[in-house]
C-alpha cells in the first residue's frame, strides 16, 4: 500500500462524472440523481479546467428551490500528482479533512479523481486479499443460487459468482461497496424482508434484516452467465 502511486487506484479521466459550471440548478440536480455522488468536480469549459468540487450536502437546504446560483457553493478543488504516494495522500486528507483530489498529469491536464473511499478500499483490499473464501460469510444453494452476508464486499461477490462482466454492477453502484449497499441503490428504498428486487437478469431477495440494516441476501444468477 505505501508503494503504490494514486494513478493505480484513481477513477480514470475518462470515467469522471463532474458538472459544468454554466448549467443550471435543475439540470445539476437531474445530473445528481442519476449518478449519485456525494462529492463532484467542477469544471470550466472543459475537464481540464477544475474550478472547485461540489458537495451535494451542501445543496440540500435548497432543492426546493426552481432557481439557485449553486456555483456559490463549490469548495476549493484539491490538486495531487499522478505519481503521489497513497500513505501520503491519505494523511493529507485526514489533516486537511477532504474527500476528494483531482489528479493532474505532468502537463497538468486532469488525469483522474481520487477520493478517501478508494484509499480505504485499497487499504481493505489488501488486508482482504491475505484470507481465502473460508473467510466470506455465503452459502452456495446450487449452481445459481447463493446466499450472501449483506456487508460482503461487490469484489467477493464478483469473484465467488464468476462474473466476468463486471460493468453493470459498477455503473449502477453508485458509492456502495457492498451487496447490501448495491441493493438499497436499485431499490431506491429500504426493502422490506422477503421482497424481491430485480436487475437486469439478476435477482436479490432479502432474507434477513434489522431496522437499519440489510443483514442477509439471496441472489439468483442469470442462467446464461
Amino acid at each position: 500500500f505505501g508503494n503504490t502511486d494514486t494513478k493505480q487506484v484513481m477513477r480514470p479521466r475518462i470515467d469522471i462524472f463532474a458538472l459544468r459550471e454554466d448549467m443550471k440548478f435543475t439540470e445539476v440536480l437531474e445530473e445528481i440523481k442519476k449518478h449519485g455522488y456525494s462529492r463532484i468536480p467542477v469544471f470550466s469549459d472543459h475537464i481540464d479546467k477544475v474550478i472547485g468540487v461540489l458537495y451535494v450536502k451542501d445543496l440540500l437546504p435548497y432543492i426546493e428551490r426552481k432557481q439557485f446560483t449553486w456555483i456559490s457553493l463549490i469548495r476549493e478543488p484539491y490538486f495531487v500528482p499522478e505519481n503521489k504516494k497513497l500513505d501520503d495522500l491519505l494523511l493529507e486528507f485526514q489533516e486537511k479533512k477532504i474527500h476528494l483530489a483531482v489528479v493532474v498529469d505532468e502537463y497538468g491536464g486532469t488525469s483522474g479523481i481520487v477520493t478517501l473511499e478508494d484509499i480505504i478500499e485499497e487499504i481493505v483490499g489488501d488486508i482482504s486479499d491475505e484470507f481465502d473464501d473460508e473467510d466470506l460469510i455465503f452459502s452456495k444453494l446450487d449452481e445459481f443460487n447463493y446466499v450472501f452476508d449483506g456487508k460482503t464486499t461487490l469484489k467477493d461477490f464478483y469473484r465467488v459468482a464468476k462474473i466476468t462482466d463486471e460493468n453493470e454492477f459498477e455503473e449502477q453502484k453508485g458509492e456502495s461497496e457492498t451487496i447490501a449497499g448495491f441493493v438499497l441503490e436499485i431499490a431506491g428504498s429500504f426493502p422490506k424482508r422477503g421482497e424481491l428486487i430485480e436487475f437486469n437478469s439478476y435477482q436479490f431477495v432479502v432474507e434477513s434484516l434489522d431496522r437499519k440494516r440489510l443483514i442477509q441476501i439471496k441472489i439468483t444468477l442469470p442462467n446464461e452467465l
